[in-house]
């Protein structure tokens, strides 16, 4: 069953490309697909263009789905990171 989270982006930049860059690169290394929805639009949160093309800013609410065999590590981690490079709060 999929998990999903919801969170708050806090950073006033919004989410740019430093911290999208981390959050990627950390995604790619789970076997579960990663959706990350704002805006009505949802991009594979492996895609670092597709993370960046939703122009996400301060304010902003998105939904994460991590869905696949390894899905709790992977958002286990994905809560994680967002909070230790502060750019968002956990609804």
């Amino acid at each position: 069953m999929a998990k999903k989270v919801n969170i708050e982006i806090t950073n006033p930049v919004g989410l740019y490309a430093s911290p999208a860059t981390e959050l990627v690169d950390a995604v790619k290394l789970y076997k579960s697909h990663v959706t990350l929805n704002y805006n009505e639009k949802s991009v594979n949160m492996k895609s670092l263009m597709g993370v960046l093309s939703l122009g996400i800013p301060h304010k902003a609410k998105i939904e994460i789905v991590v869905e696949g065999e390894d899905e709790g590590t992977a958002m286990d981690m994905i809560v994680e990171k967002i909070k230790s490079l502060e750019i968002g709060t956990i609804q």
